[in-house]
């Protein structure tokens, strides 16, 4: 079927498009998509106070498209839309035979999310099929395509679009996968009728709101990124001690919220081998990363979404984890972090790691090292650490 994209609208023009959304949603898995779902492009009206009052309380992470209008208007982003396409692949939230974690052999933790190929990639590719299929079929459609770092918000789409309801947690939750999706969008001026959201919703379970390790659910459907894990093991400065502590041994996100929650029990998809979890690069020892150089990272990291910030912040999250495992078999290399190191953020957090693990050698390598130091922030928390070890 080969059809023109700019005769007819809505109403009327919707029958002579359906043949054609069948045709999608039929060929949908083998494009590499789990659940696919068709929307008005109307402009998200309701959601611009939302966003506008998370932006006003210092909610926002910092990653999202800054221009608000943007996320709001598909407009902005393909001239005269009639359509927004969302589409949905499902992930892995079981490891088979995940390595142990043991003194002397510490592990940390990438979330879920980073555990395969970098789900820009898979959604890229995957999309890039579908709007393949739809071009074959309608050679003069003009379709945008987009992804995590699109302007739209891909939740907003995949709720309209029917393929999962917005839950408390924030995430969307399909009734047949939960919340282990991966969302992108396409926005086109091919008028496809809608499909209907999804009715379905939490009900009265707040386990997510409850589980959060640092009350960043602030209230139902409501995060404050600066307060999320997740956000906070991917920047790159200081992280403050009341955070560190809740961070564990997570190297990259977190996955608290969803593991808790009902909607997702029992659930995990491994029917995507490219998305299925290396146990060493997902759960990998941390006294070695410690030393991993940057070639060695890309090889290892590289095809992970956990990549794109680079090994600093995951090599920082390794020193905060060996510092809440309190395992003293890392104090040497953290000493030696402490005073060698040419990242300020590094020796500062080797500090705090060893004030956690506490004993004589970390005080005097403590010492040592603000002897030496001439970092002013530094030398601050070589301080607060020196005083927590002489009080105990």
């Amino acid at each position: 079927m080969t059809e023109n994209a700019s005769a007819g609208g809505a109403g009327a023009g919707y029958a002579r498009w359906d043949a054609l959304k069948r045709e999608i949603q039929e060929a949908a898995p083998s494009l590499g998509i789990d659940t696919i779902g068709f929307a008005s492009a109307d402009p998200f009206l309701s959601l611009k106070s939302i966003l506008l009052d998370r932006r006003e309380k210092g909610y926002e992470s910092g990653f999202e498209e800054p221009d608000i209008d943007k996320r709001i208007y598909p407009e902005l982003s393909l001239e005269q839309p009639a359509s927004l396409i969302a589409i949905a692949v499902a992930y892995p939230s079981k490891m088979e035979n995940p390595p142990k974690s043991e003194p002397g052999q510490r592990r940390g933790i990438l979330a879920r999310s980073a555990w395969g190929q970098d789900y820009h990639q898979v959604l890229r590719q995957a999309m890039a099929k579908l709007q393949a299929f739809i071009a074959e079929r309608v050679p003069d459609a003009r379709i945008e395509s987009m992804v995590d770092t699109g302007a739209l918000s891909d939740r907003a789409v995949a709720q309209r679009a029917g393929i999962g309801f917005y839950g408390k947690n924030c995430a969307i939750i399909s009734p047949e996968f939960g919340s282990w999706i991966y969302l992108g969008e396409l926005i086109t001026n091919i008028p496809f009728r809608p499909d209907t959201p999804v009715t379905e919703d939490c009900g009265d379970c707040t386990k997510c709101l409850d589980a959060c390790p640092t009350g960043a659910l602030v209230e139902p459907g409501v995060l404050n990124a600066q307060r999320c894990i997740s956000f906070l093991t991917q920047t790159k400065g200081f992280v403050e001690e009341e955070f560190m502590l809740k961070i564990g041994n997570r190297l990259y996100g977190c996955d608290t919220c969803q593991v808790v929650c009902p909607k997702n029990k029992g659930k995990s998809w491994n029917h995507r081998p490219e998305l299925l979890p290396d146990p060493e690069t997902a759960k990998p020892l941390l006294l070695p990363l410690l030393d991993i150089s940057n070639r060695e990272f890309k090889e290892r990291f590289g095809n992970s979404a956990a990549a794109w910030r680079g090994k600093k912040p995951i090599q920082r999250n390794a020193v905060i984890a060996l510092g809440n495992f309190k395992d003293s078999s890392s104090v040497p290399k953290l000493i030696d972090i402490m005073i060698h190191d040419p990242r300020p953020v590094l020796r500062g957090t080797a500090a705090w790691a060893l004030s956690r693990i506490g004993g004589e050698e970390a005080l005097l390598g403590i010492k040592r090292a603000a002897e030496r130091e001439t970092d002013p922030e530094v030398l601050e928390r070589l301080e607060t650490a020196r005083a927590k070890l002489e009080e105990s």
